[in-house]
């Protein structure tokens, strides 16, 4: 228990939670190797929202080329406009802040702007006119060039117009690359096909701040364009664009929101304030009920648990967005809540906490569930009961046609989406559906019986032992 569901729980689901706990048969090489193109595999969703697809080739030399290619649609089939940066990037140390990452620093030589339409144009002018020492960007009513290059950014004339669009490349100040292994099923034989992913910083949830923020989390990963999961429609398109010619995704039919079933993640993830977390969620469609286990991490492999969360509420029923088209605005009742500490940091932060405000006083012990509604929450992890959350979601068939949940992106300030202002408006990484919707609400095993066995025979799993979490008395946990 603690680090895994209980044993009556979908078999998919199970196992899928295990191997992200074995570590994902993942590796990552410190420091990573750069070298060569980098994709997206789909159309990104960045806050405001934005939508892109971006395409990074990284030389042996240091230098960087990289594209990013904007869009009106959150398909990636009608194209704003397009960057070309040009820059370089030296790999420094090891991070101290977000384990298992690289910081780096960057220096950016050019960044140019292709307008793929008329109305692109005006509106990216109108920003940029605005912006000091920009204000002769584009003359009033100057028709749009087809292929026309615009300099944003020369580092030579020291003139830098890349504010106004919310451009920075901070993204790169932390790199991580991550390897694996994809089974492959080919007629008459079995192998495995080696996919690398390029994990970069992520992006602040708050457009005043992206300019300034620099990362403790990543966004969603790009692949190598030559070791790359199959198969993947958006990968050779992109591969092969430019910023005069930006790729156009294959068309998908919008999916109704069905959230009914069992949802896990498809990796270990990782959060700004250097949170690493496992998750799993239960959506009961008959009477809109849910359930969320949270499984929290020391390490960016998912293999050192430190705490686990346990919440249950009530939701509402979707109505599309109109601020991020293709998402779907719910609101969640949290009301219930269950903590189990799984090292002795977690316990001995616990058992400190002032008397009242999280479960029983310095009652707490590792791999023992404790109960904290009666508190009101716990204080110490920031969690407040009862609340509610106003959230965005979306589901997705991905290339393999499995079914895709993706939730709000959680506020890089650690603050929870507590009102309609701070509904989020990108996502996290996909959790993928491991069973289908369930024809009660689960009884969840408290781990407090760890060792003993179930109405149904099953022995429950004993907690494993856990290493040190330094930063654990620093993180101010909201409901990832």
């Amino acid at each position: 228990a603690g680090a895994e569901p209980p044993l009556r729980w979908e078999p998919r689901c199970r196992q899928q939670l295990r191997h992200l706990r074995d570590g994902g048969g993942i590796a990552a090489r410190l420091p990573p190797r750069l070298e060569g193109r980098w994709v997206s595999t789909g159309c990104e969703v960045r806050p405001g929202p934005e939508f892109l697809t971006r395409s990074y080739l990284f030389y042996a030399t240091r230098l960087f080329k990289a594209f990013q290619f904007y869009y009106w649609d959150p398909s990636c089939r009608d194209p704003s406009y397009s960057l070309v940066i040009k820059g370089k990037l030296r790999l420094r140390q090891a991070s101290w802040i977000t384990r298992g990452a690289t910081e780096a620093d960057y220096h950016l030589h050019k960044v140019g702007i292709v307008f793929h339409s008329q109305k692109a144009m005006r509106e990216v002018a109108t920003w940029i006119n605005t912006t000091v020492g920009c204000g002769g960007f584009l003359r009033p009513g100057r028709s749009w060039a087809p292929g026309a290059l615009y300099e944003l950014l020369s580092a030579k004339s020291e003139r830098d117009c890349t504010a106004a669009l919310g451009f920075a490349m901070h993204e790169l100040s932390l790199v991580r690359v991550e390897t694996r292994y994809q089974p492959v099923a080919w007629p008459q034989q079995s192998g495995s096909r080696l996919v690398e992913e390029l994990y970069l910083g992520d992006i602040h949830t708050e457009w005043g701040e992206r300019l300034h923020y620099r990362p403790t989390g990543y966004q969603q990963p790009m692949q190598s364009a030559v070791h790359h999961a199959h198969p993947c429609p958006a990968c050779g398109i992109i591969y092969r664009a430019d910023e005069h010619h930006p790729p156009i995704l294959p068309a998908q039919a919008p999916l109704p929101m069905q959230l009914s079933g069992s949802w896990v993640s498809t990796h270990c993830e990782v959060r700004p304030a250097v949170l690493f977390l496992t998750r799993y969620f239960i959506f009961h469609g008959n009477n809109h009920t849910w359930e969320g286990y949270y499984y929290h991490y020391s390490d960016p492999l998912c293999k050192q648990p430190t705490f686990t969360i346990y919440a249950s509420g009530h939701y509402t029923q979707g109505i599309p967005s109109s601020k991020v088209r293709g998402g779907t605005e719910l609101a969640f009742r949290v009301t219930q809540a269950r903590v189990t500490p799984m090292d002795q940091v977690t316990v001995t932060m616990l058992n400190s906490s002032e008397p009242g405000s999280c479960g029983l006083t310095s009652s707490w012990s590792a791999g023992v569930e404790q109960d904290i509604t009666p508190t009101n929450g716990c204080l110490a992890l920031g969690i407040s009961l009862p609340h509610t959350e106003y959230e965005l979601f979306k589901t997705e068939h991905d290339a393999q046609e499995r079914s895709l949940l993706y939730i709000g992106e959680r506020p890089t300030d650690g603050s929870s989406p507590d009102s309609p202002a701070k509904r989020p408006t990108s996502y996290q990484a996909p959790l993928v559906q491991c069973a289908g919707a369930p024809e009660e609400f689960s009884t969840y095993l408290s781990l407090k019986y760890s060792g003993k066995k179930d109405a149904n025979g099953n022995e429950a799993l004993k907690p494993l032992p856990v290493a040190f979490l330094l930063f654990v008395a620093l993180v101010s946990f909201r409901w990832d």
